[in-house]
């Protein structure tokens, strides 16, 4: 409802945000009633989203490497799930055609095709300017979140700021008013005259940021696919180009590198249009693209990276991933800590690791998990070695992670403020000691990890 209202009164988002949302969350709602594992209900979510954004887009193939390349922000993905994403997005394509049809969300010309040297070195330049705009509209979107969140008011009058905000844009450009699917399809058509694109792209882009950034309902996605559209027609004009094989490429370019999804990008545009002739140049572009949005985001060390701001840079930052390497890692030391292999399976004992709450163990020790709050030097006076094992303050360091990966603990390591720590000693050792730690799951809802990596990357 709040999504209908928001896009259907003009609001300049998208409405992929709300549909994978709506069907993740009844992946969600299945996994409660079967009773599932959290590793199955995590999957069926996977699943309800590919599913979703599958019917609304017609692209079954690209929604399905969505799902699992959206999770992270580095090129890496979730391939374990794909297989299953891959059929619940073709189940729900073919569900869909049957009973809306089966033609591509927008018409292009069937005969589009890029041969000559010109046309590459042009869509080249189109996606170095992606790139530069993948760079822009994170750090837009976000400042004006940031903005809002700023506001001395109640949160829910929030909203009726941004969309006056929209409402006296959309005085001089009534076109960012919606999705503006209307108006992509006259962008691939070259119907809207060449002044007018960069101005509609710089109103579109803010008409966008006030409607979601205020707290408005409504997804990324179809902003940015209007914005690569109207990119991609005014260069196609500029350099007396075809503007549906630009706006075309142009929409992946954009959303692949400000979304840090290029893989999937590149399908699900070419299942929306039809194009699929123009595969092997549109790669080329985004994937251009987002290899200088990665690079300008490390040059200038901005604070937004993506459009989705809890993407993790890759699997070992994850905390399901990170858990099961801690998993791993008990079953290891079962003898030492004369543990019952079946307890160390236990979701509560995982659970209970990542809150930082110690865990007795049979032998009359305890085991605890956290984040160190500060540097501590290797030559500090309580830090020793005993028979090359590593100790602080009379634990012992089990495991250690560190920047993206488990590092086992030598003497002579110096341990540094967000290194977690997997550490073994008697009660009152643990107890004392509990102090100089962050709960893991606090580091991992503050994105702390994400931001450590990418401001070293």
């Amino acid at each position: 409802i709040a999504s209908a209202l928001t896009i259907g009164t003009g609001g300049a988002a998208g409405r992929e945000g709300p549909t994978a949302l709506f069907s993740a969350g009844i992946g969600s709602i299945y996994a409660t009633i079967k009773k599932s594992s959290n590793r199955e209900r995590r999957l069926l979510v996977l699943v309800g989203m590919a599913a979703g954004l599958s019917a609304i887009f017609k692209s079954p193939i690209g929604t399905a490497i969505f799902a699992v390349e959206v999770l992270y922000g580095e090129m890496e993905f979730e391939a374990s799930a794909l297989v299953y994403t891959l059929l619940g997005s073709v189940v729900a394509y073919m569900v869909s055609g049957f009973f809306v049809g089966w033609q591509p969300l927008f018409t292009v010309p069937q005969n589009l095709l890029v041969t000559d040297p010109e046309t590459m070195l042009y869509l080249l330049i189109l996606g170095a300017v992606s790139g530069v705009i993948g760079v822009i509209l994170p750090n837009v979107f976000y400042g004006i979140r940031d903005l809002f969140h700023s506001l001395p008011i109640a949160p829910h009058f929030k909203p009726a700021i941004g969309a006056l905000g929209v409402g006296l844009i959309a005085i001089a450009f009534p076109q960012v008013l919606g999705g503006g699917y209307d108006w992509i399809q006259k962008a691939m058509d070259g119907q809207i005259v060449i002044w007018l694109l960069p101005a509609i792209i710089v109103a579109k882009m803010f008409a966008f940021s006030f409607t979601v950034s205020s707290g408005g309902s409504g997804g990324v996605f179809a902003p940015s696919l209007f914005l690569g559209a109207f990119l991609g027609s005014f260069l196609a004009l500029l350099f007396h180009q075809s503007t549906a094989i630009f706006a075309m490429i142009g929409m992946a370019a954009v959303f692949g590198a400000s979304a840090r999804v290029p893989i999937a990008t590149v399908i699900m545009v070419t299942e929306m249009t039809g194009g699929y002739r123009l595969l092997a140049p549109a790669a080329l572009t985004v994937l251009l693209a987002y290899l200088l949005q990665i690079s300008l985001v490390s040059m200038f060390n901005l604070k937004y990276k993506s459009l989705y701001e809890a993407q993790v840079p890759d699997r070992s930052f994850s905390p399901v991933h990170q858990i099961d390497e801690l998993r791993n890692i008990l079953s290891f030391y079962t003898p030492k800590l004369s543990l019952n292999p079946k307890r160390i399976n236990r979701a509560d004992l995982l659970s209970l690791l990542e809150s930082s709450i110690p865990i007795d163990i049979p032998n009359g020790k305890q085991i605890f998990f956290g984040s160190l709050k500060n540097n501590y030097p290797k030559f500090d006076d309580d830090s020793k070695c005993e028979l090359f094992y590593m100790k602080y303050k009379d634990a012992e360091v089990m495991a250690m992670f560190r920047d993206g990966s488990w590092i086992y603990p030598q003497c002579g390591i110096d341990l540094q403020k967000g290194d977690e720590l997997l550490l073994m000693g008697v009660p009152d050792v643990i107890d004392r000691i509990r102090i100089d730690f962050n709960s893991v799951s606090r580091t991992f809802s503050q994105l702390g990890l994400q931001q450590q990596k990418l401001d070293r990357s």
